[in-house]
C-alpha cells in the first residue's frame, strides 16, 4: 500500500486528485471529521494539486453537503465542472448518496468518478468498511493513495493486536454482531475484556440473571465466555423502573426493571487492573448515552486517564463524551471509526484499505 505522506510534492503538483472523505457531521459545533480532514487537504494544496472532495452525508440520499461546503469555504458543484475547478483550488461534489451507483458498488458510476482525476486518495477510514464505489471500484480504476489520518488509524490500532502487558479492553454499546469478532479475536491477545453497554446484558442473561426489560440481543451465542477469567462483568447496575432509577446487583434485576448503565462502583473494583495497565483500548459506551446514562462511561475516562496507559479510543458517543469532558488531549489517539475500527480490529484491514493494494 502506498501512502501520501511518501509522496513528493512535485509529484503531486498539477495533478487532479480525487479525495475521499468522510464529512458526514451532524453537527457543526464539534466537526471532527472535518478538523481531521484539513491536514490530508493542506498538504495537497501545498504540493500545487487540484483537490475535488468527495464525500456522503446521513442516510437519506436527498441529503445535502451544501453546509458543509459553506462551512469549509469550499466551492460546491453538483456534476464535475473542469472550469470551476481551475478557478478553485479545491471544489467538493454533492452527496455521494444521491447516486444509488455509490451504495451498489456499481462500476459506471466508479468509472465516472475516476475519470474527473488523476490520482485517488482515501482518507476516508470510518466508512472504509463499507464497499461502495467511492471506496472500493474507483482505487481499481486510478494510482491510489492512503490519506494522513487513514495512516494515523492503521498505525494507532495496529498496535492493539501487539499491545503491552497489562491490557484492558472495554467493550459497550448495543451490536453485538459487530463486538462479538472483537471479544473472540482478542482474548488471547489482551489480559482483560471489561464488558459494558448492552452487551453486558447477554453475560447476565446467560449466567442465569433476571434481565427484565434490558435490551438483549436474541441471536448471540456467548455460552463459551462465560466463566472466561479474562472477561470482566461488573456486579451493579443502574435500573429503571416505575419507581424511577435506582442501583442494584446484577443478580438482583427485577423483571420490571430495565438496565440502563453500569454502576460506578462496579467499575471501581476494577481500579488495580486499570492502575497496571499500559494499554488501554475501548469503543461504546457503558449506558444508554442517548437517554443520558453516561455515569459508567465517564467513570472509564477517569479509570483510563489516571492509569497513563497508552489509550485508544473510538465511536462516535465514547470520542464525543470525552471531547465534552475536555479530555481530548488525555488519551493518546481517538479514533474516527466505530464500526470501521471494529471490523479493522477483527479482521486487520477493512474493503476500503484492500482496495488501495
Amino acid at each position: 500500500m502506498k501512502f501520501l505522506s511518501q509522496v513528493q510534492p512535485e509529484e503531486l503538483k498539477g495533478k487532479k486528485v480525487l479525495l475521499r472523505l468522510d464529512l458526514n457531521e451532524s453537527s457543526l459545533e464539534k466537526p471532527d471529521r472535518i478538523i481531521k480532514s484539513m491536514p490530508t487537504i493542506n498538504f495537497l494544496k501545498e504540493a500545487g494539486a487540484q483537490v475535488i472532495i468527495i464525500s456522503h452525508i446521513g442516510r437519506d440520499p436527498h441529503e445535502t453537503l451544501v453546509q458543509i461546503a459553506e462551512y469549509m469555504d469550499i466551492s460546491m458543484t453538483k456534476e464535475f465542472d473542469a472550469e470551476l475547478l481551475e478557478a478553485n483550488q479545491v471544489i467538493m461534489l454533492e452527496n455521494l448518496r444521491q447516486n444509488p451507483g455509490e451504495e451498489s458498488n456499481d462500476e459506471a458510476f466508479a468509472q465516472k468518478l475516476a475519470s474527473y482525476a488523476d490520482i485517488y486518495v482515501n482518507d476516508a477510514f470510518a466508512v472504509s468498511h463499507r464497499a461502495h464505489a467511492s471506496l472500493v471500484g474507483v482505487p481499481k480504476l486510478l494510482p491510489s493513495y492512503a490519506g494522513l489520518q487513514m495512516e494515523q488509524e492503521m498505525n494507532h490500532l495496529s498496535q492493539a493486536f501487539h499491545p503491552t502487558s497489562p491490557s484492558i479492553l472495554v467493550l459497550g454499546g448495543a451490536k453485538f454482531e459487530t463486538k462479538l469478532p472483537v471479544i473472540q479475536k482478542f482474548l488471547p491477545i489482551v489480559d482483560h475484556i471489561l464488558i459494558g453497554g448492552a452487551l453486558v446484558n447477554n453475560f447476565y442473561k446467560e449466567m442465569g440473571y433476571e434481565t427484565g426489560a434490558s435490551l438483549i440481543d436474541q441471536t448471540a451465542n456467548i455460552t463459551h465466555l462465560i466463566g472466561n477469567p479474562k472477561i470482566l462483568i461488573p456486579e451493579i447496575v443502574i435500573v429503571e423502573n416505575e419507581k424511577g432509577q435506582e442501583e442494584k446487583l446484577a443478580s438482583a434485576v427485577a423483571l420490571g426493571d430495565k438496565i440502563v448503565d453500569v454502576g460506578v462502583s462496579a467499575l471501581e473494583k476494577y481500579s488495580d487492573e486499570f492502575r497496571a495497565a499500559k494499554f488501554v483500548l475501548w469503543n461504546g459506551p457503558l449506558g444508554n448515552y442517548e437517554n443520558g446514562f453516561t455515569a459508567g462511561s465517564k467513570k472509564i475516562v477517569d479509570l483510563i486517564v489516571t492509569s497513563g496507559a497508552v489509550s485508544i479510543v473510538g465511536g462516535g458517543d465514547s470520542v464525543t463524551l470525552i471531547e465534552g469532558l475536555g479530555l481530548a488531549d488525555k488519551f493518546t489517539f481517538l479514533s474516527t471509526g466505530g464500526g470501521a475500527m471494529l471490523e479493522y480490529l477483527a479482521n486487520g484491514t477493512l474493503p476500503g484499505i484492500e482496495a488501495l493494494g
